[in-house]
């Protein structure tokens, strides 16, 4: 149970106001889809200098191309759908509920298997390039 000392007000964001840094919350439904294009899309679910989170969602079909990050591990949590994935040479199926761990410097990729499938990334330190 939760038990809050004071109360804070309530900050309703409208999806179209621009904000100067990250808000304390997700509104998943108040976050556009960027079109990263070959059926990949994302948006940003949060983030601090340390970390970040990021859903990534795929058309059946699309490629996530193998690669490898010199400077961030990631944590990629399947949230919907099933990949098909590779990380260090090693291949894996993996479904909702599963993941997989990337050190920097591992190369690591996806296919997806099925339409909407998607990841939740865990990017740690944060990923400047994506905001």
């Amino acid at each position: 149970m939760f038990r809050f000392l004071r109360s804070a007000p309530i900050i309703a964001y409208k999806p179209h106001e621009k904000r100067s840094k990250m808000s304390n919350f997700f509104l998943h439904d108040d976050a556009p889809w960027h079109e990263l294009g070959d059926g990949i899309r994302r948006k940003i679910v949060g983030h601090t200098p340390e970390l970040m989170s990021v859903l990534v969602q795929f058309d059946k079909g699309a490629v996530g191309t193998a690669h490898a990050h010199d400077a961030h591990d990631q944590i990629a949590y399947v949230v919907a759908g099933r990949f098909e994935c590779e990380v260090g040479g090693q291949k894996c199926v993996l479904k909702p509920g599963d993941a997989f761990v990337a050190p920097r410097l591992t190369m690591h990729g996806v296919v997806a298997l099925d339409d909407g499938a998607t990841l939740l990334d865990q990017f740690s330190p944060r990923r400047d390039d994506y905001l």
